[in-house]
């Protein structure tokens, strides 16, 4: 491409000839227009790259359910949702640019191999211009480290671990789900409120990324209130039978579980933990305690009872006040018939910030969309007003804990809000060394 070279953000400018070392990658190949599937006619096309089995099935589920809602209310349908209060009015209902939207979706089976392909499957084959899902921050990993190679926007689903904004971040991919730091931040004071400064804490992590940043995360938090980490072991995350791991716990000097678990995970470990008898303990003269450091509605209803005065923490809930929150369980409900959960919120959610991005662009060009969303302040989408930071792509939002109901009035009011953490409390630098290593890098588009 002689006559042109490469501005800090990817895009391409007159000056200068590519030097050999910006070769495109070898598995995309073949693209004669400016950017990787640039629209070219009536219609643009999305991925959805959503676990519709495995562990964090029921996540998926509600994910795609989202996702679907989100092109409905974009290309015009139903009551418009969240683009009602949200507070840019650059969406109008006509697709985006004009553009009618289609997707495609995959299942990632919770799999990061099986993500890749699906996703590469969707840029390649499909013409996807942008995706977004998952459940698992392996899986989040890995589909955002493909987009930014193919040249694509990666708009993160659920996904909690650090390192996705953290060492693994790529100027192609953007989160507005919290994190691991940001539990320990918002659960700390509630459990040194609740359950004191003197404890013994037995961890079970899940044995993948999420699970390490999540224990790391609470136990710095815990810490530094005064609580000892007594135990710290890792479980697979296919494992459906976590009694094995609960025996130790019973053997221990530990007077509380905390369970670095989520889906299923957490389900079947939370039941196993109840089953053997450990909320019915007194160890060290105090009641034996479990928590569970990420929440969600799906979990507490698979859990049902057990959940009962257990706390955690989760992204959003659909018991919030605010009118954005009210408008999307009005939505949600509306066509599904129940309230949405944490990861339908986040993804529908990632979709119109997505569109809007594009719409005040006024281009589709990843580093078009990448320049729109750093630094972006807005409201009007539940949580309050929120940040995507420009130096790592992680929203900054209020952050909810929770405690299981004692007296639910149905099978979807499991959880009761305790405390809205004020995002100045969970605000870090981003150069935090639960954070350390990797490199933010300059947007990829792609062709």
């Amino acid at each position: 491409m002689p006559g042109f070279k490469l501005d800090r953000r990817g895009l391409l400018k007159s000056g200068a000839v590519l030097g050999a070392g910006l070769a495109m990658p070898t598995i995309f190949t073949g693209r004669a227009n400016a950017f990787t599937n640039e629209p070219t006619g009536s219609s643009v096309t999305l991925g959805f790259n959503v676990p519709q089995s495995g562990a964090y099935a029921d996540e998926g589920a509600d994910e795609l359910r989202a996702y679907e809602l989100a092109v409905e209310h974009l290309n015009g349908g139903g009551d418009g949702g969240m683009m009602n209060t949200f507070s840019s009015k650059a969406l109008q209902g006509n697709g985006i640019l004009g553009k009618k939207i289609e997707y495609v979706t995959g299942d990632t089976q919770t799999k990061s191999d099986t993500a890749r392909a699906s996703a590469k499957s969707m840029i390649e084959k499909d013409g996807a211009v942008m995706i977004t899902g998952g459940s698992s921050s392996g899986v989040a990993v890995a589909v955002q480290a493909l987009c930014q190679e193919a040249g694509v926007i990666f708009m993160a689903g659920l996904t909690h671990s650090n390192d996705t904004t953290g060492k693994d971040k790529k100027a192609n991919g953007f989160r507005h789900f919290f994190n691991s730091y940001m539990s320990g931040a918002a659960l700390a004071p509630v459990l040194e409120r609740n359950y004191g400064s003197d404890r013994k804490a037995y961890h079970l992590t899940a044995d993948y990324n999420w699970g390490y940043t999540t224990e790391e995360a609470i136990r710095s938090s815990t810490e530094a209130l005064g609580w000892e980490t007594v135990e710290a072991v890792k479980t697979p995350l296919a494992a459906t039978d976590f009694s094995a791991y609960i025996t130790p716990v019973l053997q221990s000097d530990a007077d509380v579980l905390v369970l670095n678990h989520y889906g299923a995970n957490m389900v079947n470990s939370l039941t196993n933990a109840v089953q053997f008898g450990l909320r019915d303990r007194m160890v060290n003269g105090k009641n034996f305690e479990i928590v569970v450091p990420l929440y969600s509605r799906l979990m507490a209803k698979g859990a049902g009872a057990n959940v009962k005065g257990i706390f955690g923490s989760t992204n959003w809930h659909w018991s919030l006040t605010d009118d954005a929150s009210k408008a999307f369980v009005q939505s949600f409900g509306t066509k599904y018939g129940f309230p949405p959960s944490q990861a339908a919120h986040t993804c529908y959610v990632q979709a119109l910030l997505y569109a809007d991005a594009v719409e005040r662009a006024g281009s589709f060009n990843p580093c078009a969309v990448v320049e729109a969303l750093e630094g972006y302040e807005f409201d009007g989408l539940g949580n309050g007003p929120t940040l995507y930071r420009a130096e790592d792509h992680q929203c900054f939002k209020d952050v909810l804990v929770v405690r299981g109901k004692e007296n639910p009035t149905s099978e979807f009011d499991l959880l009761e809000i305790v405390e809205v953490t004020p995002v100045a409390q969970v605000t870090y630098a981003p150069d935090h060394p639960q954070f350390a290593g990797g490199q933010l890098g300059a947007c990829n588009p792609g062709a």
